[in-house]
């Protein structure tokens, strides 16, 4: 019976497949991370061919690179369709692909390293950077210099091969001369060998290599790898970051715990388990994270106050914070955009915090838990006990004075403080004066 079933089931199983990904937008680890999981499983399925949908200005180069490998190791034939552009980062996931595909007015190219101010990255990331598209360019068959060209405008050419073996130098190659950084457009890219067809189209692409007739499968991320995406991101993350960190600043200046220690809390647990997942964060930065968590929780219950160990657990938890910021290697560029990024995000989340307080303050459900007016003395509100007529009066202590205690003055008990002096039981004593709901006394002179 089960092998009449896989009979079959066998026909479903080796339907000829294609399978389309997107790679639109930022290219981060999250993005990353689906593709070196994605191929391989697309590998062991089997299939006709991998279709790359991209639009991208670029993104995280080890996010690149990542993506790039798990494209070289598939044994299914792999097609780029480069959808309006593959800037930066986008250029180097194309020239990995065997066959690339630009739709007309397309660009590729411009593939230099930039910081977090869009500033030029030091010589070793540029270094870097030119290897891994000439590699990449060379392993299919593509021109390496090209591909160098893209990364470095300093990069000095004296001649190169195209694909039909003219021998041509940099300043014939259209939009290419010294001192110019390199981005191709379509019809150069196919020009000199960078690119093979020109469609616009993705069904066009699907009718030119005989898929229209296979099953198209379009491979997304599930729910949860959205949500790691989306948390991922250098602006969320940000804000998560500093919402965590104000969190906890606001908490520890209130005794006991509330609501803005579970909310910096909430944030900081979003923050370093999807970058966790994402592998931005490594175990240390996580042991860093729970370490400065369980200082400022011997800070606000055990410690009376505010002291050293809550300061020590911030800076640690800054640290943490700040490290997940850098890449695996990072640059002396990438620390500088991770100082201004963890300091931008800081004044970002006061100015954010700032406006809800400001808006939540003039909402209904605020109004239902708080006055809406304040009860002045001029409104016939008082905190005192209405014993301001009785200062002079005297009386005796019912019990010993050490400051507090009880006595009788006028046939009246009441409860009573010295200035901080030390009076005996059934010592006489007089009201000196009456501060708010105190009533001081003293010796009777």
């Amino acid at each position: 019976m089960r092998r009449k079933f896989l009979l079959l089931l066998m026909p479903i199983l080796l339907y000829p497949q294609v399978y389309v990904l997107e790679v639109k937008g930022t290219i981060d680890m999250g993005l990353a991370y689906f593709f070196e999981r994605q191929i391989p499983a697309l590998n062991e399925a089997g299939g006709d061919a991998i279709l790359l949908d991209i639009d991208t200005f670029g993104g995280r180069v080890d996010a690149a690179t990542m993506m790039k490998n798990a494209l070289l190791n598939s044994k299914i034939k792999t097609y780029a369709f480069i959808n309006t552009k593959a800037i930066s980062a986008g250029s180097l996931i194309s020239l990995a692909c065997d066959t690339i595909i630009m739709r007309s007015g397309a660009t590729m190219g411009a593939t230099t390293v930039v910081d977090g101010q869009s500033q030029k990255a030091s010589e070793k990331a540029q270094s870097y950077m030119r290897e891994e598209m000439a590699s990449t360019a060379e392993s299919k068959g593509r021109n390496p210099n090209i591909a160098m060209a893209m990364v470095d405008e300093s990069l000095d050419i004296d001649t190169l091969i195209t694909a039909q073996g003219d021998t041509l130098y940099l300043d014939d190659i259209e939009g290419a001369s010294e001192g110019k950084l390199l981005t191709l457009r379509t019809s150069t890219a196919m020009k000199y060998g960078m690119a093979d067809y020109q469609m616009d189209s993705m069904s066009e692409v699907l009718d030119h290599f005989g898929f229209s007739g296979l099953e198209i499968v379009h491979v997304v991320p599930t729910w949860s790898e959205a949500v790691v995406r989306f948390l991922t991101d250098p602006i969320v993350s940000s804000l998560l970051m500093t919402l965590g960190f104000l969190g906890l600043i606001f908490e520890i200046q209130s005794p006991g715990w509330g609501i803005p220690g579970t909310v910096g809390l909430l944030a900081l647990f979003l923050f370093f388990s999807t970058s966790f997942i994402a592998d931005l964060a490594s175990m240390m930065e996580i042991l860093f994270l729970v370490g400065g968590m369980i200082l400022l929780g011997i800070e606000a219950f055990v410690i009376p106050g505010f002291g050293v160990v809550g300061i020590l657990g911030i800076v640690i938890m800054i640290y943490a914070m700040f490290t997940m910021l850098l890449p695996v290697a990072p640059t002396a560029g990438d620390i500088n955009s991770a100082l201004w990024g963890l300091v931008i995000a800081i004044i970002g989340g006061l100015f954010g915090l700032g406006l809800m307080i400001k808006r939540m303050l003039k909402t209904k459900a605020w109004g239902r838990i708080s006055l809406a007016q304040s009860e002045t003395q001029a409104t016939g509100y008082s905190g005192s006990l209405g014993l301001e007529e009785m200062v002079g009066k005297s009386g005796v202590a019912l019990t010993k004075l050490r400051p507090a205690g009880t006595a009788l003055i006028e046939g009246r008990r009441l409860d009573v403080v010295t200035p901080g002096t030390y009076i005996d039981k059934d010592t006489e004593i007089t009201i000196i004066r009456i501060d708010g709901n105190r009533v001081v006394v003293d010796k009777k002179a």
